[in-house]
């Protein structure tokens, strides 16, 4: 499971954040067409959808995630989302629940901006004809400009002082600053580089307006944002999406229909039709593509049941090839470069237990740039402590500060202690020993481990420990 990313679902009230988190999550947000209807952030596990690869290693039958699903060679993986307080301009001057819901912000890491295509809300969320969508786009961003804006400039000179007084390097100093956003160091460095900033930074000679603008560069970094053109259905919709698309070209965006989805699943759950989540299909009883098997246990629809049904089919699902819900999801993990890793104990088998079950059964989520040492942390702390060594599908050995990509994200840990609860592989079906190594003070012992690879694990202790003599437990193996 992941652990690694939040995606945020933000914007005005009665925008559909509620409904969206219901679409794409096991939650059950309170929904209602008045303004802070979210009053509590709403917490939801929604599914990422990737190619597993039990498909490529002809092992579908047999996988069997811990956590999410697999189904036909496509792997759900479970991510974090969060519904937040609905925003209002001037949030950040402590208007609506502008305070509440900047604080909630801070604990996502990618940003889905809901945003309601169907013009019958105002700014504030209240029901209008005729409003034009394309204004809420830029005050989202204006808000959170705003909060960290004013936070910052107002201590400015405070924080030049003391940067000059240290003589610091410039992305420490504004990574210091900005830490209480949830902001790591490679972000900050992100941010100046963008810039241009080279050190020295000068940060004594930055006006409000060079200030304004590392604030703006900052929260495409720290906030990357999608923007998810919900209610796409209702009549003034394609010409409002026509006028975002105009106005941003270069956004990221989704078209969206949470309502029908929600509906969709609420029909699947009833068993009046055949669907999978983020398809441009549905099957009903009387559809002639319908499998017959499905088709048993498929009850047939009543003429209000047929009648939305056709109205998803032809304005929703035809028109942009699905709900768009699933899409919003993928995209919002894909543009943060998550990465699926599958720890295994077998390359040979896949499996994760000593067993030679549960194929494919540990997946993560993981940042890009990971190494091979940091996910061992990652996985549990005994791994990285005692860590040996790792190996890659192939069967080669990863060093230990290798980046993880996709062509080498199947991975096998051998640690020095093996402990089923920290779940640190490195078993075989060869015989397993046990040794004890003492080098005038330090010790390493060996638990369970292969008799096959005991004497080059010891070697490399050996090597990397700066004594020169050592008692390999009387000279004998027990």
């Amino acid at each position: 499971m992941s652990h690694e990313i939040v995606i945020g679902c933000v914007g005005k009230p009665s925008a559909g954040k509620s409904s969206f988190l219901n679409a794409a999550t096991d939650a059950n947000a309170k929904v209602g067409n008045y303004p802070f209807t979210t009053i509590e952030p709403n917490y939801g596990i929604t599914l990422y959808p990737t190619p597993c690869p039990c498909a490529k290693y002809g092992k579908m039958e047999l996988c069997a995630p811990r956590y999410g699903r697999c189904k036909d060679g496509t792997r759900f993986i479970p991510v974090k989302m969060l519904d937040v307080a609905g925003l209002v301009p001037g949030a950040s001057e402590g208007k609506g629940l502008g305070n509440q819901f900047l604080d909630d912000l801070r604990q996502a890491h990618v940003l889905l901006h809901v945003v309601d295509v169907s013009g019958t809300t105002n700014e504030k969320g209240e029901e209008t004809v005729g409003y034009d969508p394309v204004n809420d786009v830029e005050w989202l961003r204006q808000e959170i400009h705003s909060w960290i804006f004013n936070n910052m400039w107002r201590k400015w000179s405070n924080i030049v002082r003391r940067h000059t007084a240290t003589k610091a390097v410039a992305a420490h100093t504004l990574q210091a600053q900005l830490s209480g956003y949830g902001t790591r160091l490679p972000q900050v460095m992100q941010a100046l580089d963008t810039m241009g900033v080279k050190e020295p930074a000068g940060m004594e000679t930055w006006d409000k307006a060079r200030v304004e603008e590392l604030v703006w560069v900052f929260i495409d970094v720290r906030f990357p944002t999608i923007l998810v053109l919900n209610k796409v259905d209702m009549p003034a919709s394609d010409q409002n999406i026509a006028r975002i698309c105009k106005r941003y070209p270069d956004a990221k965006m989704v078209p969206t229909s949470a309502l029908a989805e929600c509906f969709l699943r609420k029909m699947k759950a009833q068993e009046y039709i055949d669907y999978t989540e983020g398809s441009e299909y549905f099957y009903t009883k009387e559809d002639e593509d319908v499998d017959p098997q499905v088709a048993e246990r498929l009850k047939p629809p009543d003429d209000r049941i047929v009648g939305r049904l056709e109205r998803i089919r032809d304005l929703v699902l035809f028109r942009y090839g699905g709900t768009g819900v699933q899409l919003a999801v993928k995209t919002a993990v894909e543009i943060k470069g998550m990465l699926p890793v599958y720890h295994v104990k077998n390359l040979n088998s896949m499996s994760c237990d000593k067993g030679g079950g549960s194929i494919f059964r540990d997946c993560y989520l993981i940042a890009p740039g990971t190494t091979v040492r940091e996910l061992a942390g990652q996985i549990h702390p005994d791994m990285e402590k005692h860590f040996l060594y790792a190996e890659g599908p192939n069967g080669m050995r990863m060093g230990e500060d290798e980046v993880i990509t996709k062509q080498n994200n199947i991975i096998k840990f051998t640690t020095a202690v093996s402990d089923s609860s920290s779940s640190s592989g490195g078993t075989s079906s060869s015989a397993a020993a046990a040794a004890h190594v003492s080098i005038h003070g330090h010790h390493l012992w060996l638990v369970d481990c292969p008799a096959m690879n005991i004497l080059a694990i010891l070697a490399r202790w050996i090597q990397n420990t700066s004594q020169a003599s050592y008692l390999l437990n009387g000279g004998h193996f027990r």
